[in-house]
């Protein structure tokens, strides 16, 4: 009776046992701090997928990335970590494509420029290729990129020249020089250093970044351009090997919330905490200038080369019509703008 009883029971389980999913856990980092609004974006989307998926697949969060800022994507690659984001100009060389989201004047809303890098950037699987061993989930970007320095007010193209200027890399560094800055490449957390210990006289950031790197209280002045002087692209990614153990129903909740979904989530966050940081310059005396009509004329002579150069760049690397990508990429941008 009992072996009976006993055989039953393990019947019923092994019934049972299709019917209950193995959960998956991605390890997440981050080389910002986790309060950055890249950092709760990244998370807002591992607990969209939690709940899309039922609880079978969760993110374990790292306290802190698993490397420095450039090396994040070999990380995810190598799957030190299963998921992340970071800048594609921190490996200057390695990304063509995505540098046309870097170009000056683009768009004053980190939202409406993420939601159509993603939109264009879907309808041409060349920039998917570039991401050559990771998952490519979303691409993205920050809000309109300002002019801060400890120094004083800019206010013509001649007044960039004579100080030292951290920036990010990728388009924004040719970008520095065809208006003869002086610029340094260095990821964004070393900026609170750099300017504290006057090894920069300032930096190229969005108004956002005034917070998420404690600088609101050191710089002094700011210079605003209509559409942002520049923007800076970033991947958002999954170790290949990880998605592709995935069931086909977790894919699909994968890719239900990638791409453009993903890319408004972090816009969307960008855009919130660059509000808050104007009026935290306010409240901290910062002088913000906004660029006049010459400044921006001048600025759009000397940077039109790149636009130039980005096109004969892509085009020689395998984009078909990269002059009309760009096209349809700022038509996405005014569209969504209106």
């Amino acid at each position: 009776m009992k072996k009976s009883l006993l055989t039953a029971a393990l019947l019923a389980l092994t019934a049972w046992a299709p019917l209950v999913q193995a959960e998956t856990v991605l390890t997440v980092s981050s080389w910002l701090p986790p309060t950055h609004t890249a950092s709760m974006a990244q998370k807002e989307w591992c607990d969209l997928l939690e709940n899309n998926t039922k609880g079978r697949i969760k993110c374990n969060i790292l306290p802190r990335g698993v490397t420095p800022a450039p090396g994040t994507y070999d990380a995810v690659k190598n799957g030190l970590a299963d998921l992340s984001y970071t800048v594609h100009g921190y490996t200057p060389g390695r990304f063509v494509y995505t540098q046309m989201t870097e170009l000056p004047f683009l768009g004053n809303s980190a939202e409406s420029i993420s939601v159509a890098l993603s939109r264009v950037s879907a309808k041409y699987p060349e920039f998917a290729a570039e991401h050559q061993g990771v998952k490519l989930l979303s691409l993205f970007s920050h809000g309109p990129g300002i002019v801060f320095n400890v120094k004083r007010p800019i206010t013509k193209v001649e007044d960039l020249t004579g100080l030292k200027f951290r920036v990010g890399g990728g388009m924004v560094n040719d970008m520095s020089k065809a208006l003869n800055m002086n610029v340094t490449l260095k990821p964004a957390p070393d900026s609170y250093e750099l300017l504290a210990s006057g090894v920069m006289d300032g930096t190229l950031f969005p108004a956002e970044s005034t917070e998420s790197f404690r600088i609101d209280k050191i710089i002094k002045h700011a210079t605003t351009f209509p559409g942002g002087l520049y923007n800076t692209s970033f991947v958002f990614m999954m170790n290949q090997a990880k998605y592709d153990k995935l069931s086909a129903e977790d894919k699909k909740a994968v890719d239900a919330i990638s791409g453009e979904t993903a890319a408004r989530i972090f816009g969307r966050g960008w855009d919130k905490v660059d509000r808050r940081a104007y009026g935290l310059m306010q409240a901290n005396n910062v002088l913000v200038t906004k660029a006049d009509a010459k400044f921006v004329a001048d600025v759009k002579a000397k940077t039109q080369p790149l636009e130039q150069n980005w096109v004969a760049a892509s085009k020689a690397k395998g984009l078909k019509d990269p002059a009309k990508v760009l096209a349809e990429f700022r038509a996405e941008i005014a569209k969504l703008e209106k």
